[in-house]
């Protein structure tokens, strides 16, 4: 289900040859390509500026850097400095909020579980999944489980909730931005991820072994979800292939926070909006006493939505690369299983 990445259900990389429907150059002008991630900041997030320098960076890159994101600093410390405190407990007590059979949706998940499909060794990362609260007897509560919560810890649930209702509410705002950036209602996808199965992941990279290791943090992947919002990325790691077939290093500013495409947008915009492979790599000798914490939302639509092409994104040019519909649970159960989670 679902930053330094990666930091959730993903897919393996791959490098398909991706269609580019938007050009953000005028007619007769060749600009340079550019070599970094753009940053955009979110005070701006309902401007057409906005939504037209969103869509450049995602046809590019996929992935934008958001300054301003107006997230609450001190709500994020407080919720790291709980799972600092859980992180830090032995393994046999954290073990104790692993639900055996669930695939990580909720709760823990141990260290050395998750690996990229196609990888020979598994990822340096242990990590706590928080979903969605829905009311008793909901419908989507058959395939979105209750959360688990570490009551011994104080602040644990209600520092966890504010997050997650912080990060859904950007998530909201920029979802209007990128409806606008590919011709739709700026309302367009409000039904369609209000309820969705979306998860904050905290992640923790624990300090490198004493031993030389064939795993790396994060192997190269794409994530599965809409879009994906990560706090935590100002640790140098996190990396994303370039069209060219060379690894940017990510370096947001202190404060701002990452976001990128998924691929249930990609398949939604027939590949238009790109899911970019990234990865995150081992520190330096001198860094790899540091452990890691990433803080990725991962927006999910709803359980029931019919992931179909756009007909807009479909022409004699740009074939449907995705003419068979999938609803977004069972898109969401298929990688899972790649990803060896279930």
């Amino acid at each position: 289900m679902a930053l330094a990445h990666c930091d959730g259900p993903c897919r393996p990389r791959s490098f398909p040859c991706i269609p580019v429907f938007y050009n953000p150059n005028p007619v007769g002008t060749i600009a340079p390509m550019p070599t970094s991630i753009p940053t955009l900041d979110a005070r701006t997030a309902e401007s057409p500026k906005f939504a037209h320098d969103i869509a450049a960076a995602y046809a590019e890159f996929g992935f934008v850097i958001i300054e301003h994101h107006g997230i609450d600093k001190a709500l994020i410390d407080r919720c790291l400095d709980c799972f600092r405190r859980f992180f830090a407990l032995p393994v046999a007590e954290k073990m104790r909020y692993q639900v055996p059979g669930g695939g990580g949706a909720r709760g823990y998940t141990a260290f050395g579980i998750e690996t990229a499909k196609g990888a020979r060794h598994h990822d340096l990362k242990e990590f706590w999944h928080v979903g969605r609260e829905l009311p008793p007897g909901h419908p989507f509560s058959a395939v979105m489980a209750p959360n688990i919560w570490v009551d011994s810890i104080p602040g644990f649930r209600e520092s966890t909730e504010g997050l997650y209702k912080a990060f859904d509410a950007l998530g909201a705002r920029l979802l209007s931005a990128i409806a606008r950036s590919v011709n739709l209602p700026s309302n367009f996808f409000d039904d369609k991820v209000n309820l969705g199965n979306s998860i904050l992941r905290v992640i923790h990279y624990p300090p490198m072994p004493a031993d030389p290791t064939s795993s790396v943090r994060a192997g190269a992947h794409e994530d599965i979800n809409v879009i994906t919002l990560l706090l935590g990325a100002e640790e140098p790691g996190l990396e994303v292939l370039s069209r060219k077939g060379e690894w940017i290093a990510v370096n947001p500013p202190p404060g701002s926070l990452v976001c990128n495409v998924g691929d249930m947008l990609q398949r939604l915009t027939n590949m238009h909006l790109r899911s970019t492979t990234h990865r995150v790599t081992n520190p330096p000798r001198e860094r790899a006493s540091n452990a890691r914490y990433s803080l990725p939302f991962f927006l999910h639509f709803n359980p029931d939505f019919l992931i179909k092409t756009l007909p807009q994104y479909v022409d004699a040019q740009h074939p449907d690369q995705f003419p068979v519909p999938i609803n977004a649970q069972d898109f969401l159960m298929e990688r899972l299983r790649e990803i060896k989670l279930i």
